[in-house]
């Protein structure tokens, strides 16, 4: 299998179709079916006790699997996410960036599969496990 984005390219369609946030997210590495991200954590992402927030951790690993699944199939601005299932191992450690690494598992026609690992920078151990869906849309008739 072969990317249809780069790098590059996935940070252009961040900064042009999702400007609002795009600034949050680096693409670290991109492979066929392989993504990391890092989501660089300010002060905005964090939960009172000072720990990243339930939501910004979503965040990353739903942007990551977007982006990873973009990568293989171009484009479509309408994937959409239609499932999530996340669990907080550990709490992530304090001032530091956060990376997902995304693995697409299965990339069929209508859906794709995949899992993000996600750890704080300089952590081996992860913080928390995601397995994601997306829906891909049709390719119109041309």
């Amino acid at each position: 299998m072969t990317l249809k984005m780069n790098m590059e390219e996935l940070a252009h369609f961040m900064a042009t179709e999702f400007p609002q946030v795009a600034d949050d997210f680096v693409i670290n590495d991109l492979l066929p079916m392989h993504l990391s991200i890092r989501l660089k954590v300010s002060e905005r992402h964090l939960r009172p006790g000072g720990t990243v927030s339930g939501p910004a951790i979503f965040a990353l690993a739903d942007v990551g699997m977007y982006l990873a699944v973009l990568a293989m199939i171009g484009p479509q601005a309408l994937a959409v996410t239609t499932n999530c299932s996340l669990d907080f191992m550990r709490k992530p450690a304090a001032g530091q960036d956060l990376i997902a690494d995304i693995r697409i598992l299965k990339l069929g026609r209508v859906l794709a599969v995949g899992d993000a690992l996600i750890r704080s920078d300089g952590t081996a151990a992860p913080a928390a496990r995601a397995s994601l869906t997306y829906s891909i849309p049709p390719v119109p008739n041309v």
